[in-house]
């Protein structure tokens, strides 16, 4: 399967750890921007405009799991792919990957859920199904 997102990303000295490898959490980052980049793709507005536009309050994670193979280090330059989302009801999960010099270092699968305003709650969230139309902006051609 090709990826529907591709992207080079540096390794900073910001997401490493004293021996200058990534710090594991940090590719949780990069993957969770991956998945906005995603969507930015697929034809939707970035976030801000989002919430500022669309019956939509974000889609947080609920679940997450990764695999390590190959460790990557302050200055690489990673390959960071995102399949396009698979969709539940109010649920979708993306899977990633990055690599270096095509090397598979990280893989991850990642489930959020599309929520929006629970107006029964001040400040709640509450999950609703993906709206046809986000829906549609991944469906294969």
């Amino acid at each position: 399967m090709t990826a529907f997102l591709q992207r080079t990303v540096r390794i900073e000295w910001g997401h490493c750890d004293p021996a200058g490898i990534v710090h594991a959490p940090r590719y949780f980052d990069i993957f969770g921007q991956s998945t906005m980049l995603l969507f930015e793709q697929a034809g939707l507005p970035k976030k801000r405009e989002m919430l500022a536009t669309m019956p939509f309050a974000g889609f947080p994670m609920v679940d997450v799991s990764a695999r390590f193979f190959v460790p990557t280090a302050y200055g690489d330059d990673v390959l960071v792919e995102a399949d396009a989302p698979i969709f539940g009801n109010s649920s979708f999960t993306v899977a990633h990957r990055l690599s270096l010099d095509g090397r598979l270092c990280v893989e991850c699968t990642e489930k959020r859920v599309w929520t929006i305003a629970d107006t029964t709650r001040p400040g709640g969230l509450r999950a609703q199904r993906v709206p046809d139309a986000v829906r549609a902006l991944f469906a294969p051609d």
